[in-house]
């Protein structure tokens, strides 16, 4: 790390800084919600196309970095005072993403020319396993847009759409009847009582908490991911019900058709906080015992081999600035998509699911888990 912060940097000339006033109007209504930060500037956009360079909101600090690194040089004192032992680990992350370059052997280089990749710890849980296989997967894909490699990773472990699948979940009255929660229903009693419908979209049916009305701050949002096998879904849905209403889960949502319940987040309920996640995961775990679970790839897992894990939404400052609202796992994949086909455009020795990997534990994500650092955007609280 020291050896890092000794060396010459200077900031990627394939960059250029603009201004948020100056960007075009139309680029301004897409970026509406970054001015909300009050620290943001404006974004680092490649000046030709590059898949391994996406366009990045800054703020002012990492504005006046930059441009203080237009001149190569040791990386300025005003730095290591402000940031004090974040030094090391921001830097990297700025050297990862090619926001700034690092002299090597007389060159400039930055992502997996420029970072050692570490070893990775042994996989935690069967979650932990099937992340680093959609990895593995995501390296053999010839794609190079990094938006069509982030929807193949966030899509690894979904059921197939068969023919019977598409026949037995038709559509969402179909859905709910099959749930038990279609008028007379076995589960609809316990619906109605506990939650109201939210406007379906055509992905999702949602209910809100009638006790409660949660804001939407813009802020962190932690999600708890039920993912039984289809096959069990039905059996259990009464129970799931019944465990998030006793943990006073403020919205839950399930997929409307065979495409949403065949994806292994097919049921996402949302929380305030950590701790009312964990007791709605206890909840569940003791109702759903025994059922098989499917997985959801990039969550920490909770518990039952995969059936129930959790994940984070991050807030707008965190988010992609194109990428519109960012969902836990995407916020995950569309980096470790940019980092699969920057390690391939390098052509270092290091594999690129590897490289991917250490680019997120720059993030603060555990590889071993894939669980968030307890500072990652906040405090659970």
């Amino acid at each position: 790390m020291q050896d890092l912060l000794g060396r010459e940097l200077r900031a990627n000339p394939a960059y250029e800084l603009v201004l948020w006033d100056r960007l075009a109007p139309e680029e301004r209504r897409a970026l509406d919600r970054l001015p909300q930060d009050p620290d943001f500037y404006g974004i680092l956009r490649p000046r030709s196309e590059n898949a391994a360079l996406g366009v990045k909101a800054v703020d002012r600090d990492t504005a006046l970095l930059f441009l203080t690194l237009r001149e190569p040089g040791p990386l300025p004192s005003y730095v290591r005072s402000a940031l004090g032992e974040a030094t090391g680990r921001a830097i990297e992350r700025l050297i990862a993403d090619g926001v700034l370059e690092i002299e090597k052997d007389g060159t400039f280089v930055w992502g997996p020319a420029a970072l050692q990749v570490r070893e990775v710890l042994p996989a935690g849980g069967r979650l932990a396993g099937l992340s680093i296989a959609a990895l593995r997967y995501g390296q053999a894909l010839a794609i190079d847009d990094p938006l069509r490699l982030s929807f193949r990773l966030y899509g690894y472990n979904r059921r197939p759409l068969t023919p019977r699948w598409r026949k037995l979940l038709s559509g969402p009255e179909v859905v709910q009847a099959h749930l038990g929660i279609a008028p007379g229903g076995p589960n609809r009693k316990l619906l109605d009582r506990t939650w109201r419908p939210s406007p379906p979209s055509e992905a999702w049916l949602s209910w809100r908490s009638r006790a409660s009305e949660p804001a939407d701050s813009g802020g962190v949002t932690w999600k708890l991911y039920v993912s039984p096998a289809p096959e069990a879904l039905a059996e259990g849905f009464g129970a799931v019900l019944e465990a998030l209403a006793a943990a006073r889960a403020g919205q839950f949502k399930i997929g409307s058709g065979a495409a949403g319940l065949l994806r292994p987040d097919k049921i996402v309920a949302y929380f305030p906080s950590f701790e009312r996640l964990e007791e709605a995961a206890r909840a569940v775990e003791s109702r759903l015992a025994g059922v098989p679970a499917q997985g959801v790839p990039f969550t920490s897992e909770i518990a039952g081999g995969g059936l129930l894990s959790w994940g984070m939404d991050p807030p707008v400052t965190e988010r992609d600035p194109w990428g519109g609202r960012e969902s836990w796992r995407l916020w995950l994949t569309h980096r470790l998509a940019r980092a699969l086909i920057a390690a391939r455009s390098a052509g270092e020795e290091v594999e690129p699911w590897r490289y991917a990997v250490e680019r997120l534990r720059l993030e603060g994500i555990d590889p071993a888990s894939w669980t968030p650092a307890a500072s990652q955007w906040g405090r659970r609280s």
